[in-house]
């Protein structure tokens, strides 16, 4: 056994999937085979969540039957929503509110009692989860802002009926699309600090409420969530600015700040998904008519692509560059970003830990110990 020691895990493999694969050289992700842009123009999120949980893509009954149950649960016990009630006077953040809701939900849970090792079981609970995740984060924001949580509908898509329950209206098709094709993008990236946080907690068996409540908790420090509402913020701050983009984007690198949204810990090119959800800005920006959002973060990347160089240095646009302004765009509230984050990325943590639990084994790590050795204890009363 290697007494190495690789801080962060890093380039240490600690286990074998056959979920996702990222090529951070090539700017390329793939899901079980499939290229991510082929996923996102073609296949909708449940059957992207369909594809990471059975390893196929369904056809139009396989896809039926796994839909119709998560529609049908899509609804929270009212103890939930007054427990949120309770977070939203309180002014909890979003992202706290998720983990307590969703850990919340067990309580209601049909199966509570049966034996974690029933890999049934689990991912009829984890269906459950992630059909509920919606309905928790949109009655939150709602009730904080004085509105009575919107009940979800059994005709609408997962997305679909994520912007019903926030705005109370049902989308148009181009916001749907959208934010449908957004979920899809976060569904799932390898074996990230949430991920992985949610596969050692899945590793004792703990039920999967456990594990998405501890993705969840991963997820919320700025290490690895949040980056997108931090690319809002400064957009709003450069159009407060009076400043071009342009003479925004060279202020700020004059004063040596970096610019949230570039840079990543495994893509040393354009991220993949950023190329697609910038796309998807264009669509929304000739749709909406406003196309200040688009304009600045076209602005941004050229100046720093081809005056500062950054990609030169393997530094480049991520997914959270394009991502706010969409989630902007389509009247999301900034700080509902890392949660909406966490919504999508429920089902690739789910997906991780149905695969791990397959062929299990407690992940438990050595630490090398460098403290002091033979010390004398003293009793207290001689000390």
């Amino acid at each position: 056994m290697s007494d190495q020691v690789s801080k962060g895990l890093e380039g240490v493999v600690v286990a074998e999937s056959e979920l996702s694969n990222i090529d951070g050289d090539a700017g390329k992700l793939v899901y079980r085979g499939y290229d991510i842009e082929d996923l996102a123009a073609g296949a909708t999120y449940e059957e992207v969540l369909y594809l990471l949980w059975n390893g196929t893509l369904p056809d139009e009954d396989a896809l039926a039957d796994f839909e119709g149950p998560m529609r049908e649960e899509g609804a929270i016990d009212q103890r939930v929503i007054d427990a949120l009630a309770d977070l939203a006077d309180a002014d909890e953040r979003p992202m706290a509110a998720l983990r307590t809701g969703v850990s919340m939900l067990s309580a209601s849970e049909p199966e509570a009692g049966a034996d974690p090792r029933n890999l049934d079981v689990a991912r009829r609970k984890g269906r459950r989860i992630v059909a509920k995740m919606p309905a928790v984060l949109a009655a939150y924001d709602r009730l904080r802002r004085g509105e009575d949580p919107v009940a979800p509908r059994e005709d609408l898509s997962y997305a679909g009926n994520f912007l019903y329950m926030l705005t109370g209206e049902e989308p148009d098709e181009v916001a749907e699309e959208t934010f449908d094709m957004a979920l899809t993008l976060h569904a799932d990236h390898g074996l990230n600090a949430s991920t992985f946080t949610a596969m050692v907690i899945a590793s004792t068996f703990a039920d999967v409420y456990s594990a998405v409540t501890g993705g969840i908790g991963a997820l919320s420090g700025p290490l690895h969530g949040g980056a997108n509402q931090d690319v809002m913020e400064a957009l709003l701050d450069l159009d407060d600015s009076h400043m071009s983009a342009r003479e925004w984007v060279e202020d700020t690198v004059e004063r040596g700040e970096r610019v949230p949204g570039w840079g990543h810990r495994v893509y040393n090119v354009k991220d993949p998904r950023a190329r697609i959800l910038q796309s998807k800005l264009e669509d929304l920006s000739a749709a909406s008519g406003e196309t200040k959002w688009l304009d600045y973060t076209t602005t941004i990347e050229e100046y720093l692509t081809e005056e500062q160089g950054l990609t030169d240095n393997g530094i480049a646009p991520n997914v959270d560059f394009y991502s706010g302004s969409v989630y902007y765009q389509l009247g999301i509230p900034i700080d509902m970003y890392t949660p909406i984050f966490a919504m999508a990325r429920a089902g690739g943590w789910l997906a991780h830990v149905f695969e791990y639990q397959a062929d299990n084994r407690l992940i438990r790590p050595r630490g090398r110990y460098i403290g002091p050795e033979d010390q004398t204890f003293v009793p207290l009363a001689e000390r």
